[in-house]
Formats: C-alpha cells, structure tokens, sequence
C-alpha cells in the first residue's frame, strides 16, 4: 500500500508541498509560529481531548464532549492502531529518491516525528473531533470548526511530516471516526433515557459544574420514566 501511494500519487503529492514550500519561502517563513501553533494543540489529540473533558463537565454541552471524546477514541483506533501499522508509509523527508522533501522539512524546522505517515494522526483527531462539534452544533454556526480541520492538514504539509494524501486520509478516516462516535452517542442517550435513575445516567442528564461552584444542589426526582431527558434524543 505505502509503494503504491509513493507511485501512483507523487506527482500530486510533490506538485502541493512544492507549491507549498515556495510559499514558505516568498513568505520568508511569516506563518511558520503560527502553523506550529496550530501542529502543537493538535499533538497526540491531548488539546482535543481536554477540549472535549471541559464540555463533558456542563449540562448543556455534555453530549457534544461525549460524541467529541468517543470520535478521538474511534480516531485513534482507526489511525493509529490500525492504518499507520498496515500501511507503515514513511514520512516524506525519509525518502531516499526525494532529497527535496529532506531539504524542504529543514527548512520549515525539521520537526521530530514517529516514522509512520500514512494517514495524519493530527488531520484524524482533528476532523474526528470537529465533525462531532458540528453533528452536536448549531449548524448555522458550527460549521466554522472545520476551519481548525484545514489549518491542522495545512500546517502538517508546511512542516513536511506528511504527504496531501495522508492528510486526505486522515479526513476520510476522521470522518468515519465522527460517523462511528455519533452513532455510539445517540446509543448511549438512549440507554439512559430507559433507566434514568442510574448512578450514570443522573450524572450525565442533571451534573453541571456551575452549579455545583454556585453551591446549587439539583433536586432529581426519582421517576420510572423512560422518556428522553435532557439531550436525551
């Protein structure tokens, strides 16, 4: 699989990360702080996943931090247990037939990378992650949070750690991930719409955090309704 990506898609490949690396160059590298910015909260999905605990800890966005930590969790299975070892492509800067990839990654900072590329761990948790925001959103709006989704498969081509195809892989397989979370949330809502007066269940329909600083103490009823609750559906 790896020797045919390297094959079949180099031209296209080549053709985005060159065009890239001039515009690192006629930039005089102005955007790089701003792309390894963007790298960094990306790294091992740990920005992602405390993103998604803090919307864990309030009612109201309780469902979207549920469907944001399972959407990582289905990513890493995905990408990283899975592809990354079938496919085990290498980097683009470990090449041998391309010395331009080596010299375009020094000069965007040689950032240290694991050896497997294929498909970008870092595209794979963000799109994972912001699908579940936007599915979970109001779609008036949410839809902006694919624009950390470019910027991540950007800055991963600008540093050279990966090839555009990676990161079209990473997309495709953080989109299953979302799919796969969402569906597991809908499940999970369901199970605690039917016995609501478990221990889990009120956690997750009545908890909220501010109220608990506030010193506010939700009364729940006990009920042998099997209707949805909050979120519930």
């Amino acid at each position: 699989m790896a020797q045919w990506l390297d094959t079949v898609c180099f031209a296209f490949d080549l053709g985005i990360l060159e065009a890239i690396h001039s515009f690192a160059v006629t930039t005089d590298h102005a955007f790089l702080w701003f792309l390894r910015l963007i790298s960094l909260l990306g790294e091992e999905g740990i920005g992602l996943m405390i993103m998604g605990l803090l919307l864990l800890l309030f009612r109201p966005s309780r469902r979207t931090g549920i469907c944001v930590l399972l959407g990582l969790l289905c990513g890493l299975f995905i990408t990283n247990i899975f592809l990354k070892n079938a496919v085990a492509r290498v980097r683009p800067f470990q090449r041998e037939d391309v010395e331009a990839f080596r010299a375009w990654w020094e000069y965007a900072g040689a950032t240290t990378v694991s050896e497997k590329s294929f498909p970008s761990g870092h595209t794979t948790a963000a799109m994972s992650a912001m699908t579940a925001l936007f599915l979970n959103g109001n779609k008036k709006y949410s839809w902006t949070a694919y624009i950390f989704v470019v910027l991540t498969g950007l800055s991963r081509m600008y540093l050279v750690v990966h090839y555009p195809t990676d990161i079209l892989g990473g997309l495709l397989a953080g989109g299953l991930a979302a799919a796969a979370a969402y569906g597991l949330t809908v499940w999970i809502y369901r199970q605690i719409a039917k016995h609501p007066n478990a221990p889990v269940s009120r956690f997750v329909l009545h908890f909220d955090l501010v109220e608990r600083i506030r010193g506010k103490k939700t009364v729940v009823p006990r009920t042998t309704d099997t209707g949805p609750g909050d979120d519930a559906m």
